[in-house]
């Protein structure tokens, strides 16, 4: 449904993204993580036709997002990670205006009643909290039926429940086969959602996989930690092969590691003739896993720049 291929996009001397390549299927949802600054923004903005590429291509359903900007509007919805209205706009006639711009829209009060904004429909858009004009702009991108939505943090400044039902949104459209890029953040949130992320720092790909390959191929896939009562030869638990990391937590030791390093553990204790109390064995987090991606990285690119 989407293809970038060899995108880069520049602001004077500075590199927002380079080199970014991804294909997206019909009905994936795909997350797209970095730090602040990245490239994230721009590249789903070259994608939505917001942005024109220095060089490289994207395709989305075969349409360039330049060349067929009227088509793809049709096949596209787009919540960016700030929208503004006009102040003095109501709700309804912005689902209203927007429902009018295609064919076959979505009941808009529909939409209203699963994102919480029923009470709020006679409201001016300056009048609705960071958090209403959030799931109102999420409306709006999916009020024309789109076939590939892009949703740029999509839960930031939602309460739990108004981000829960904007995750099951997620997963209704996925089910119905609408590609979803999803730009965020939030790493319980992607790994909920996510059926593949990209790592995104830098301007490039530094990591495209499923959440739970991510983890796995991290160096802290597993978590195991533990208390004794005697002293513990901490430099023999870092000299295993399975092991990336001990440290001392509030009286508990902390060892990071691949799948088999807590059976690893249990040995090399058994060695020292200890017996380990409270022991937990827990699997790694994406956080880990892109922390690790990204250590060192460093990006200056600032993703709103003047079109």
């Amino acid at each position: 449904m989407i293809t970038i291929s060899h995108l880069r996009k520049t602001y004077g001397r500075t590199v927002a993204v380079d080199e970014v390549s991804l294909e997206v299927a019909e009905g994936e949802v795909l997350g797209i993580l970095g730090p602040n600054g990245a490239g994230k923004t721009t590249t789903v903005e070259c994608v939505a036709g917001l942005r024109t590429p220095d060089s490289g291509t994207v395709r989305v359903a075969g349409l360039d997002p330049r060349a067929d900007r009227a088509a793809l509007t049709r096949l596209l919805g787009v919540q960016l990670q700030e929208s503004r209205l006009q102040p003095k706009i109501t709700v309804e006639e912005a689902l209203r205006l927007w429902s009018a711009l295609y064919d076959d829209p979505l009941p808009w009060r529909g939409l209203v009643e699963r994102l919480g904004l029923e009470d709020r429909v006679r409201s001016k858009f300056r009048d609705l909290s960071g958090g209403q004009q959030q799931r109102l702009s999420i409306a709006l991108a999916l009020v024309g039926r789109p076939r590939a939505v892009i949703l740029d943090e999509l839960s930031t400044g939602l309460d739990p429940r108004a981000r829960r039902d904007a995750w099951q949104i997620v997963r209704d459209l996925s089910a119905d086969g609408v590609t979803v890029l999803l730009v965020t953040h939030a790493m319980e949130e992607a790994h909920q959602l996510c059926d593949r992320i990209a790592i995104i720092d830098a301007g490039r790909v530094r990591a495209l996989d499923t959440p739970d390959a991510l983890i796995a191929g991290a160096s802290a896939a597993t978590v195991t930690s533990f208390a004794v009562e005697d002293t513990v030869d901490l430099e023999s638990l870092r000299q295993l092969g399975s092991v990336s990391g001990v440290r001392t937590d509030a009286g508990r030791i902390v060892v990071e590691g691949s799948d088999g390093a807590a059976l690893d553990v249990l040995a090399d204790l058994a060695r020292q003739r200890l017996a380990p109390t409270g022991l937990r064995v827990v699997d790694g987090t994406l956080d880990t896993a892109y922390l690790q991606l990204t250590d060192g990285i460093h990006a200056h690119t600032p993703e709103e720049q003047p079109a």
